[in-house]
């Protein structure tokens, strides 16, 4: 793998070691050739593979990291790859994947959401006599991710944590594996997004489990369920398992950009964000945070800082029903804002008969201390509202 794989390096963090007190290194696998780590199992898996067999060719169902990894694979080895991808894929996905692998594959667009896509994949597949290459349940990929493991201990001989972002498995299990047999000491940590805690809910009950409803804006690590052998060899090989809400994710994704020019995915910033939940535990400890990858469609910052902003309590919807009479509007802006509110959403609601209904109502604060103020002043005001915020349906269906 050498002379396809990137060495990526392991770099000390100031910032975040004067913060946690400890020493954290971050393993840059966002700088690897195809901007994540998944690149290390595909290549290992496909180039395993008889020669006969690679003959018909190979086929993989993502709309993400592990379809850039295999379209680069399948360039670099030179034979025919086949990549389904939901139909929703931004364009941005299916550019990259085919900047990727150019001539050496297809695109197939099939389904409304991944687990369509998948089973398409898997049926053409069977039919023209080719070999599906699975995104991490597969011995072959695990050892292409542990791989990692290789190099931090290469580079850091002497490591007593490790936080590594987990979605089906395959990096915790390859680098889990690798550092139980040659550097027992060291603890791994894994990290899943809140929304899609299938690996969490798997060691809960004791064997993978199906999770009906995720969130998947941690794309990269948003899996319903986690793979057979993931499972089984994470089960031995992970020391703890946590989740880290998506806010926080996104408030990670801001900090590395600003203070120290990184750009990540979401999946990512996951080890990062983890560190607040082991402060107590990791001072004066040398820690390992797997940056998994930075394939960040841009368009997506928007919602990041939305995101952040929420998680940090800094912005708030509400649904107001302004009294109906003159300078109602001017008495809420002038009496119950505060100095430093600002209002950054303001659309009045229509009712069927053409009145004017209540006015939806997004202010961003400065300080998290100030939402006490802004409540105390509606209350005070008599100001008929509602907390969109503390309603998942409808803030899903109105912001």
């Amino acid at each position: 793998m050498k002379n396809v794989v990137h060495r990526t390096p392991l770099t000390y963090n100031h910032s975040l070691s004067r913060k946690y007190h400890c020493d954290v290194y971050l393993k840059r696998e966002d700088l690897q050739v195809v901007r994540s780590y998944k690149l290390r199992g595909a290549y290992n898996m496909i180039s395993c593979l008889p020669a006969e067999k690679l003959k018909q060719g190979v086929v993989c169902a993502s709309a993400g990291n592990h379809a850039q990894g295999f379209a680069y694979s399948c360039r670099k080895l030179n034979i025919k790859g086949v990549v389904f991808m939901p139909i929703i894929t931004p364009r941005q996905k299916v550019n990259q994947t085919k900047m990727f692998g150019e001539e050496n594959i297809e695109i197939r667009l099939v389904g409304d959401n991944f687990d369509d896509c998948a089973v398409a994949a898997k049926q053409f597949t069977e039919e023209n006599g080719m070999i599906f290459i699975p995104p991490f349940d597969d011995y072959r990929i695990i050892e292409g991710q542990g791989t990692v493991g290789i190099e931090i201990l290469e580079d850091q001989s002497n490591v007593d944590f490790v936080f590594v972002p987990v979605g089906g498995g395959g990096l915790a299990s390859g680098i889990g594996s690798y550092f139980k047999t040659f550097s027992p000491q060291t603890k791994i940590i894994g990290v899943e997004p809140e929304g899609a805690p299938s690996m969490k809910r798997a060691l809960d009950m004791g064997h993978p489990v199906v999770l009906e409803d995720i969130d998947r804006f941690v794309d990269g690590a948003s899996v319903k369920k986690v793979g057979d052998l993931t499972f089984a060899i994470c089960r031995e090989v992970l020391d703890d398992m946590l989740l880290v809400p998506e806010g926080k994710v996104c408030s990670t994704i801001l900090k590395l950009y600003n203070e120290d020019a990184v750009v990540v995915e979401p999946a990512g910033a996951l080890s990062i964000a983890a560190l607040d939940s082991y402060a107590g535990k990791i001072k004066d400890k040398t820690i390992v945070c797997i940056v998994s990858g930075s394939n960040n469609d841009i368009d997506r910052m928007p919602e990041i800082k939305e995101r952040s902003l929420q998680y940090e309590g800094l912005k708030h919807y509400f649904m107001v029903r302004f009294a109906q009479r003159p300078g109602a509007l001017k008495e809420f802006v002038n009496y119950v804002l505060g100095p430093t509110d600002d209002i950054t959403r303001f659309e009045y609601m229509q009712k069927t008969n053409k009145e004017t209904g209540p006015a939806l109502v997004g202010i961003e604060l400065q300080n998290r201390s100030d939402y006490d103020i802004l409540m105390t002043n509606m209350k005070s005001r008599n100001i008929d509202f509602s907390e969109i915020n503390k309603d998942d349906k409808m803030f899903g269906y109105l912001i």
